[in-house]
Parts: structure tokens; C-alpha cells; sequence
């Protein structure tokens, strides 16, 4: 057991040694705005449709995920998906610390209202504990569902599996399961318990999240098929893949 345990340390430290920097800043950056936006809501002027500012970084997340899988494989996907839920843990962690410091939000200088509005603006950084449980649930259960279902249907493809056709095919399917899975928990724990949301409401912006996070999939996905390609190319990860016998 305790073998097996630091073999998995070992796999993860290797992994993250593998990833590119810039690559890995992006993804965990992405979780972080994410889940901050995710406080704002959109006013839209149907009664039954409900978002929130969430949905204009998310899809940057699963895009990631969606290299990842195709290079490292789901398992190492799924790492790096924990590993941007622990780091957004710790800054959430940071943002809440500062909201208990006493002092003066620079957008607070308004006579009169300096104490609501720094109130206000501490509520929104400190975040509120089911918020920050719900997008944890929600995103951890998204990118299992993401990336296996990703490498599962790219199993299907017998023929040209490292071509764009797969690649599309294997990304738009499991983001939108994902994202619908995604952003329908966290309405369900969060929005509909606290918010007093509707179930349709929750199932509605499912769906419209889910379409508006695969229309930027779709636009970008050519971006990630060439990082993919030249992920291979260039033979990163090597000393992951040697770890785990592959070659």
C-alpha cells in the first residue's frame, strides 16, 4: 500500500515536471477566474434563463483537458484537473484571509458608502463556502466525466486516430457532456438551494452554458489539435512515458 502510494506521488511529480509551464499556468489560471466569475450573474431579460460570468473563461478549462487527455492520456488529466482544484483551494484560501484584514477597497471611496461597499467586495473575494464546495464538486465531476469519456470515444477511431476528425469528434462530445454535467450540478447544489432557482432554470442554463463552452471549443479546437501535434512532435512528456513503460 504505502508502495503503491509513492509510485502515485511519484507518477503525479513526474507529470507536472512533463507538462509544458505555460500550458499548465493557463489551465490552472482558467479554474481560478472561473470559479471567481462564477459570483456575477448575467441579467438576461427571460424570467427562465439564468448564467453567470463563469462561462466566459470555462471552456478554456476543458480545452486543456481535452490536449491533456490526448497526450497524457485521461488518467494524467484528471491529475492536472486535481492539481488546479488544490491550487484554486489555496488561493480561495488567500482571498479569504485578505477579506478579514481591515481596510479600504480602492473602488470604496464612494461618501457614504465606503463600509457597503468594502463589505461587499470582501463577501464577493472571501467567497462563500457552498459556492466554492459546489464549483469544487461540480468541476471535479465534469473533468472525470471529460476526460474519460474523451479517451473512450477516441478508442473508437480505428482509422486516422491522431487525425482532426477524431480529435473534434472525441473533444465536442465530452465537453458537452462535461459542461452540461458541470454546470447543471452546480446549479443544482448551489443555485437552486441558495439562489432559489428553478429546476428549469438550473436545466436551462445547462444547456445554454453547455452550447455557448462548445461554440468556443469548436472555434478553438484547431488551436488545440496543433498544440497536440506539436506536443508530439516534440516529444513532451518523454520522461512520464518512460515511468509508465510507454513509448
Amino acid at each position: 500500500m504505502k508502495s503503491r502510494i509513492q509510485r502515485e506521488i511519484l507518477e503525479w511529480k513526474t507529470l507536472l515536471r512533463s507538462v509544458p509551464s505555460l500550458f499548465l499556468t493557463f489551465f490552472v489560471v482558467s479554474v481560478i477566474v472561473m470559479n471567481l466569475l462564477a459570483n456575477k450573474s448575467i441579467n438576461l431579460p427571460w424570467e427562465w434563463l439564468a448564467l453567470d460570468c463563469g462561462i466566459i473563461v470555462s471552456w478554456v478549462s476543458f480545452l486543456c483537458m481535452d490536449i491533456a487527455t490526448r497526450h497524457f492520456g485521461p488518467k494524467a488529466a484528471t491529475q492536472l484537473s486535481l492539481t488546479a482544484v488544490l491550487v484554486n483551494l489555496l488561493t480561495c484560501l488567500i482571498f479569504f484571509l485578505a477579506s478579514l484584514i481591515s481596510g479600504m477597497w480602492g473602488e470604496a471611496y464612494v461618501e457614504g458608502s465606503e463600509s457597503v461597499i468594502c463589505k461587499a467586495l470582501d463577501h464577493t473575494i472571501g467567497g462563500t463556502w457552498y459556492v466554492l464546495l459546489g464549483s469544487t464538486i461540480a468541476f471535479v465531476a465534469a473533468s472525470v466525466i471529460n476526460n474519460f469519456l474523451n479517451f473512450l470515444i477516441g478508442k473508437m477511431f480505428r482509422k486516422r486516430p491522431d487525425g482532426f476528425a477524431a480529435y473534434a469528434c472525441r473533444s465536442y462530445v465530452s465537453t458537452a457532456v462535461s459542461q452540461f454535467a458541470d454546470n447543471l450540478i452546480f446549479a443544482l447544489l448551489v443555485s437552486h438551494v441558495f439562489f432559489g432557482w428553478t429546476l428549469l432554470q438550473c436545466v436551462t442554463c445547462a444547456i445554454t452554458g453547455m452550447a455557448a463552452e462548445l461554440l468556443c471549443e469548436v472555434l478553438f479546437s484547431p488551436l488545440g489539435f496543433a498544440q497536440s501535434r506539436r506536443w508530439k512532435k516534440e516529444h513532451v512528456g518523454e520522461a512520464y512515458f518512460l515511468l509508465n513503460g510507454v513509448s
